[in-house]
Formats: C-alpha cells, sequence, structure tokens
C-alpha cells in the first residue's frame, strides 16, 4: 500500500508538471527569458560603475580584478529564466562593461563573458542526462543538491580549462613570457574562488527564496 501511494503521489505530481507547463506558451515563455536577460543584463550595466572604485581596488599590475561579482546577476538570470535567458544576459552584460572597464579595453569584460559561459552550459548539458519523459522543471531539477554541485565541479574544471588558455594568449601578447608561471596559478585560484561565489550566491538566493518556483519557466 506505502508503495502504491508514493507510485500515486509521484504521478501526482508530474501530472502538475505538465499541467502547470501546458498553460505557459512557447511564445510567452521566449518573451520572457528575453525580457528577463535584458532586465539583468541592464542590471548588471547599473550595479558595475557602482562598484568598479572596490573593483578597481582589487586590480593587479596586469589588469585582472581579484573581486568582480557582476556574474553573480548573470548567475541569477539564468537560474530564474533559464539557459537561453542566461547566455543573452551575459553577452548583453558584456557589451554593456565595455565602456566602463578600461583596464585592458574589451579583454576585461571579454574574459568575464568567456568565465560565466560555463557556468551556465556545463549544468544544462549535465540536464540532458534525465530522461525525456521526467516532467518536473529544469530548474527544479537543478535544485537537487546533488546536481547542482556535480554539474558545478565540472562547470569550474571547464572555466579554469577555457580561462588558462585563454589567459595564456593574452599574456604573452601584453606581456610576453616573463612570470608566465606564477601568472597561471593566480589565475586557476582566481577563476576556483570566484566560481564558487558566482555559483552558490544565486543557488541560494533564487532557491532558498523558491523565486524560481514562481516563475516555472524552464
Amino acid at each position: 500500500m506505502r508503495k502504491m501511494s508514493e507510485t500515486s503521489k509521484s504521478e501526482i505530481a508530474s501530472s502538475y508538471d505538465a499541467e502547470k507547463k501546458s498553460t505557459m506558451t512557447p511564445k510567452t515563455r521566449l518573451t520572457l527569458q528575453i525580457a528577463g536577460a535584458a532586465i539583468f543584463g541592464a542590471l548588471s550595466a547599473i550595479i558595475f560603475p557602482i562598484l568598479l572604485p572596490f573593483i578597481n581596488l582589487t586590480r593587479v599590475p596586469q589588469g585582472l580584478a581579484l573581486f568582480d561579482p557582476i556574474s553573480i546577476i548573470w548567475m541569477t538570470c539564468f537560474l530564474i529564466f533559464g539557459p537561453l535567458a542566461g547566455i543573452l544576459c551575459c553577452f548583453i552584460g558584456f557589451i554593456a562593461l565595455i565602456p566602463f572597464d578600461t583596464s585592458i579595453p574589451v579583454i576585461g569584460p571579454l574574459m568575464k563573458l568567456c568565465a560565466t559561459l560555463p557556468l551556465i552550459i556545463i549544468p544544462t548539458l549535465y540536464l540532458k542526462l534525465y530522461k525525456k519523459e521526467e516532467t518536473s522543471y529544469n530548474s527544479l531539477k537543478l535544485k537537487k543538491p546533488i546536481n547542482y554541485i556535480v554539474s558545478s565541479i565540472f562547470s569550474i574544471i571547464v572555466r579554469i580549462i577555457v580561462m588558462v588558455i585563454l589567459n595564456i594568449i593574452v599574456y604573452i601578447a601584453f606581456f610576453g613570457t616573463e612570470g608566465l608561471e606564477a601568472w597561471l596559478i593566480l589565475i586557476v585560484w582566481v577563476n576556483a574562488v570566484t566560481s564558487i561565489w558566482d555559483l552558490f550566491i544565486p543557488y541560494g538566493l533564487i532557491y532558498g527564496t523558491k523565486l524560481n518556483e514562481k516563475f516555472e519557466i524552464w
């Protein structure tokens, strides 16, 4: 009886999820995702100039900022509105940051963009491991601590690899090869630490307040 009861509850929950999904048309969902990306992209452009003096205080001579929380805004957009919105928000934010970041023109925002995208793309690919017939929302799947932690670990690894490669290219182009090894050690450490707050501050914010369930977009 207990097994039957648990099965019934699961079926009811799945049916309820499917019913909720069907109430939102693909066009409405797409509109909300684009709107969310625009709002959060603009928000990062508003907040960045305010934080810039503090960010600049943490810059090393090569231009790298040890403190730059803008990706938290982009990741928050991803967790609420989904991968499409998150990626679009990153590109909107990237363009919006270019006039304000004068450390190495364009390079700073570009690095921020390339560092953040793996944190969105890898969890999205990780969710593809779920069976197609499962009807619960992707955001609810990602909410499970084991899913978020595992996908986050892979995200951080990919981010570090990408950023090491990009930094080798940029560092040699601007500064030569002297001090490159020490620089790469710093890059690995900064990206590992930054990834943790980029991933888990939005997680606590969105899933802790169940904000994702109020939108139920993805």
